[in-house]
């Protein structure tokens, strides 16, 4: 059997990368077809796979400016030649779906979300835009539905999205959680880079530290953890990097008690995960891997009870929700967790964090093909 992957861009390691590089283990000799590339990323992350990008990857400038080519990317994932293939697997958040395959070739669409630029972003999108922009979301939101019809099985990231996919497709999805990789971080690295995360910690006196790792863009919600932290007083670490850094920068009270750390690969996150009390998730995630990365260390999580999180975090043993996306509510939230911190059983919250294994996601998938 001939197996093709499909991506819609590799420039940069987000939870979809995270995603295909399982499937990339799972079938190796697989050609990975993509818009275009970063040569830099993708050598790093997948060293020894056949990366086929399209005719985008000859625009000079493609990765800086590629926000403003859309319009194209349509034409070049449907110019894809995949006549060879068996079954091919798009790795979907907006265009990969909509290969054009022959009546033989078998198409099953991994999911991360109906393209929500298009779809329940639209009216957010739209709002401080030209009628130019609106015509073309327009444009692109009927080639999105049409090209959802090319695909022969969607299959979810999570119930939440298998909804959207129902609500916006018109089609049933079957869900296949995203494989979170567990005990490879506590076996492979907490000793290596124990020193170099301990030395913060300890000198910072950031014992009984809260934790963030998140992209640090508006709709991650990071702000309001901030102020809800300097009304707390408590100790937080915030670990990832954005265009939100400066603005949430100017936000802290205390320096001493709130620190970015920015981005750090993914080998120096474990002690920070195994070090802190608690994990905060304040923005809505389709699925969300790093809490149960948290979890997965014996960590309780407080989330903000929307999306893929209602469906991992077990309310009162894994951790708390909070209702509302404001600080009054985040900081409600932190204190509920405190007053019920003894009851929590890392154990557990272990074996909560065990449902989404990368080798739960392997043979899920490997049944479906």
């Amino acid at each position: 059997m001939k197996i093709a992957l499909v991506h819609d861009w590799l420039v940069s390691l987000s939870g979809a990368e995270r995603v295909l590089l399982e499937l990339h283990k799972m079938f190796p000799e697989a050609p990975v077809y993509t818009l275009f590339e970063n040569k830099k990323f993708t050598s790093q992350y997948f060293p020894d796979a056949e990366i086929r990008p399209s005719f985008l990857q000859k625009i000079l400038g493609i990765i800086r400016n590629f926000k403003y080519l859309f319009f194209l990317m349509p034409t070049a994932i449907e110019s894809f030649d995949l006549s060879d293939f068996d079954v091919v697997i798009s790795s979907s958040a907006i265009f990969s779906k909509g290969l054009v395959l022959k009546p033989k070739t078998r198409h099953i669409c991994y999911c991360y979300s109906p393209t929500r630029q298009v779809w329940d972003l639209h009216s957010v999108n739209n709002a401080n835009h030209p009628i130019v922009y609106s015509l073309s979301q327009h444009f692109l939101r009927i080639w999105d539905r049409q090209a959802s019809d090319r695909v022969d099985e969607f299959v979810a990231i999570s119930e939440h999205v298998r909804e959207r996919i129902k609500k916006y497709y018109r089609k049933n999805a079957k869900v296949i959680y995203p494989p979170v990789a567990i005990n490879s971080y506590i076996t492979n690295h907490i000793s290596k880079n124990y020193k170099k995360s301990s030395e913060l910690i300890h000198d910072t006196g950031y014992m009984n530290y809260y934790l963030i790792v998140s992209r640090l863009y508006p709709n991650k919600n990071i702000d309001i953890a901030v102020e809800a932290f300097n009304k707390l007083n408590l100790p937080l670490l915030i670990i990832g990097a954005g265009p939100e850094r400066k603005n949430l920068e100017s936000r802290i009270q205390n320096l001493e008690l709130i620190r970015m750390l920015g981005f750090l690969p993914d080998e120096e996150l474990p002690h920070y995960y195994q070090n802190c009390k608690a994990f905060i998730m304040p923005q809505e995630e389709d699925f969300g891997i790093t809490p149960i990365e948290a979890m997965s260390f014996g960590k309780p999580v407080l989330a903000l009870r929307k999306g893929g999180a209602t469906e991992t975090i077990l309310e009162g043993q894994t951790g708390e929700f909070f209702d509302d996306p404001i600080p009054e509510a985040l900081a409600d939230g932190v204190r509920r967790l405190n007053e019920n911190y003894q009851s929590y059983n890392s154990e557990i919250i272990k074996s909560q964090a065990q449902k989404f294994s990368v080798e739960k996601f392997q043979k899920q998938i490997l049944d479906l093909i």
